[in-house]
């Protein structure tokens, strides 16, 4: 199934106010473009880093950039297509400094 992303925007202004990421973002966004998923596991195919995360939540983690940048995203999957939902996106330290609070299971900015 295709790919429908929620708040696309989110990533393109991040990618605009830190001009360093925005290439590696534009790659991440290209390959979403193209993807299909039938299971979560697919998005560990189309991304060999990603993270499933656990605890039923439905969350994937992508490195972006060399894992110098991180996006959590909620997927579902839906009867025709994929909705990923940007949920945050910051660098591997803010993000390392969220998960030592545990809020990368929770955390909804967008």
């Amino acid at each position: 199934m295709k790919v429908h992303l929620i708040k696309k925007q989110t990533i393109e202004a991040y990618g605009a106010a830190n001009a360093r990421s925005r290439p590696s973002l534009e790659i991440w966004l290209n390959i979403l473009k193209y993807a299909d998923w039938e299971r979560p596991e697919d998005i560990q195919i189309s991304f060999g880093s990603a993270d499933l995360l656990g605890n039923g939540t439905e969350r994937v983690v992508f490195d972006i950039g060399g894992n110098n940048y991180r996006v959590i995203c909620k997927y579902a999957f839906g009867d025709r297509q994929v909705h990923l939902f940007v949920c945050w996106i910051g660098t591997h330290a803010q993000y390392n400094r969220l998960c030592n609070q545990g809020k990368q299971y929770t955390i909804s900015v967008y």
